[in-house]
């Protein structure tokens, strides 16, 4: 009895035991599969810099620890390790040269390019090389590729070249066949985002803004590529018109489009050449991760004396409009950091970094109200990235100044409400039967099970009009101009970057190196260190934060690429906050 008692409570005790270490073993194995699949961010002599661009690239990646055990197909980066990127290899003395490479990139707009694009003609500042390789180069990568010194093309490819389309869905139809009608309460005659449901073509005032947009990054993208090229755009806007994006391969470099013609073997044989390196041997290609974990290992090393700190804060995606935790502006989260900031006495400026189509006008003013009191303990400085528009604007307009890319979207000042009403559906489609009883003429005030009576819509449409002063007000007073100068410019209207430079909306025209120089020369900084915030977290952190839902959002994210903003917003209407200041469109454009 004595030995069976001893033998239980040894088991109870091992289980226990492994029951508590088990979880950190599997961490741990996990952690280290993730860390050996990385590189060693080691750079040899005669290097070239890969830009492989195939996959998703965002404004700020939060790594998922799952997508990189589970898949080495799925890559997403962040545009912000891209920038470090060109500027580690503009510095460093192994880096021979960029090899560009096109491939199927997914989410990613104008602006995010002008910036990239920006960085590689520093680098060719160096008198280092650019090669740009592509099977199949899309339109935008094209853009891209021509800042490169030589552009090859695959004798089989081809180059995306057929000007600029804008295909929003309309979702009316398919409400009405299902039971479902939205009641709609806005503010602007350019804030459209509701179109969608309620109509099933764009209105005049929102063709007319969206033609606009169209014209003015389609201008940017032609000054561009005529100027690398050395080709007229009135030619460019003739090809354009051809749709290049089928011809044989022959007549890009017929047309000047593109240098020669090399399958793959060939352009690394060439890339070769350049480095010095004997064709027999192997070219030392130093990929995105290897720069990542360099640039990892830089920054544990070094040792800052100088406490002088400039913050750059990410905010982006959806005002609380996101469940999850990949992407969205939290609100909460938002505040509680940049009160982290403001009371550090380390950091002197902040550049909140804004990728935001808007969302909860409610948690656009919570943030607004945080960025001005960070302004008043220190320098803010804004520098927007593809967009921020109208809660995006919201959340920037407080700061001391404004920096955007020329074809940043900005602007859409208006709000809108939006309430489905599902009557029909319920009682015609289901069978469902309702009945209220109340104390008060509108005790049941906004019940799914009838439309809103005329004074309740009255009550609505004040609460709205209410909103959309608060913002008039809001941007007037960090512009420093009447709220009658914002309302002519305001009533929803997007505007790209360099339009609201002429219109008073955005300070300066540029990128984040840009704002953060404004930023240095507001607090009176001459040596300074630069920190990017949220700070990013452990690798046990990720995992520990992880779920499977964020490893589907991803993969969900990669397969249905430009239309993956408008089946998201769908499917959170329900989650969202009723009262919206966002983009007045999905951002559909091709």
């Amino acid at each position: 009895m004595k030995g069976f008692l001893k033998t239980t409570l040894a088991c109870i005790l091992a289980l226990v035991i492994a029951g508590f270490i088990l979880p950190f073993v599997v961490i741990g194995f996990i952690a280290g599969i993730v860390a050996s699949s990385g590189e060693s961010g080691v750079i040899e002599k005669n290097s070239v810099l890969f830009l492989d661009f195939n996959g998703t690239i965002e404004e700020r990646v939060v790594e998922n620890p799952l997508a990189t055990i589970m898949t080495d197909e799925f890559k997403s980066y962040g545009l912000d390790e891209i920038i470090a990127a060109i500027k580690e290899a503009k510095a460093n003395k192994d880096i021979k040269g960029i090899y560009l490479q096109a491939g199927v990139v997914e989410s990613i707009s104008s602006a995010s390019l002008e910036e990239i694009r920006g960085e590689l003609e520093s680098f060719k500042e160096s008198g280092k090389f650019i090669v740009a390789y592509g099977d199949q180069y899309s339109q935008g990568l094209y853009y891209l590729a021509t800042v490169a010194d030589k552009v090859i093309v695959n004798p089989q490819g081809s180059i995306g070249w057929h000007g600029l389309a804008s295909s929003p869905i309309f979702y009316k139809d398919l409400l009405e066949k299902v039971g479902v009608e939205m009641q709609v309460f806005k503010v602007g005659t350019y804030k459209s985002a509701v179109e969608p449901f309620i109509a099933t073509e764009m209105s005049d005032a929102n063709r007319e803004q969206v033609a606009e947009l169209l014209d003015s990054t389609w201008d940017e993208l032609l000054t561009a590529v005529a100027a690398s090229r050395n080709i007229p755009k009135e030619k460019l806007n003739e090809y354009a018109d051809k749709f290049m994006d089928y011809c044989p391969a022959q007549e890009y470099v017929a047309c000047g489009m593109a240098d020669t013609l090399l399958y793959k073997d060939g352009v690394l044989s060439y890339l070769k050449s350049l480095t010095g390196v004997d064709d027999d041997d192997d070219l030392n290609l130093v990929t995105l991760e290897t720069m990542r974990e360099k640039q990892k290992l830089d920054q544990t090393l070094k040792e800052v004396s100088d406490k002088d700190r400039i913050a750059v804060y990410y905010a982006f995606g959806e005002i609380d409009g996101s469940t999850s935790s990949l992407e969205g502006i939290n609100s909460k989260k938002v505040i509680k950091e940049l009160r982290e900031l403001r009371e550090d006495d380390d950091v002197k400026a902040v550049v909140l970094r804004v990728n935001s189509p808007g969302g909860s006008a409610y948690g656009s003013e919570q943030i607004w109200r945080e960025v001005t009191l960070l302004k008043a303990a220190k320098p803010v400085v804004v520098s927007m990235g593809d967009y921020a528009a109208s809660g995006g604007y919201y959340i920037s307009c407080a700061a001391d100044c404004i920096v955007a890319n020329p074809t940043t979207l900005t602007g859409s000042i208006g709000i809108f409400g939006m309430f489905p009403m599902v009557e029909k559906l319920l009682k015609d489609k289901i069978g469902l039967d309702f009945d209220v009883v109340k104390t008060n003429r509108m005790a049941d005030f906004g019940t799914l099970s009838r439309s809103f009576r005329p004074e309740e819509k009255a009550v609505l449409q004040n609460y709205i009009n209410n909103g959309y002063a608060l913002f008039l007000k809001r941007c007037a007073d960090g512009r420093g101009v009447a709220v009658e100068d914002i309302a002519k410019i305001a009533e929803g209207r997007v505007w790209t970057g360099s339009k609201a430079k002429e219109i008073g909306l955005v300070d300066e025209l540029g990128d984040l190196d840009k704002a953060v120089a404004i930023a240095a020369q507001k607090a009176g900084l001459v040596d300074y260190s630069v920190k990017s915030y949220p700070e990013e977290k452990s690798i046990v952190e990720k995992l520990m934060d992880t779920n499977k839902e964020d490893y589907m959002e991803a993969m969900v994210r990669e397969n249905l690429g430009g239309y993956y903003n408008s089946v998201k917003f769908i499917r959170n209407i329900g989650n969202c906050d009723n009262i919206q200041a966002r983009l007045p469109f999905e951002l559909n454009i091709w």
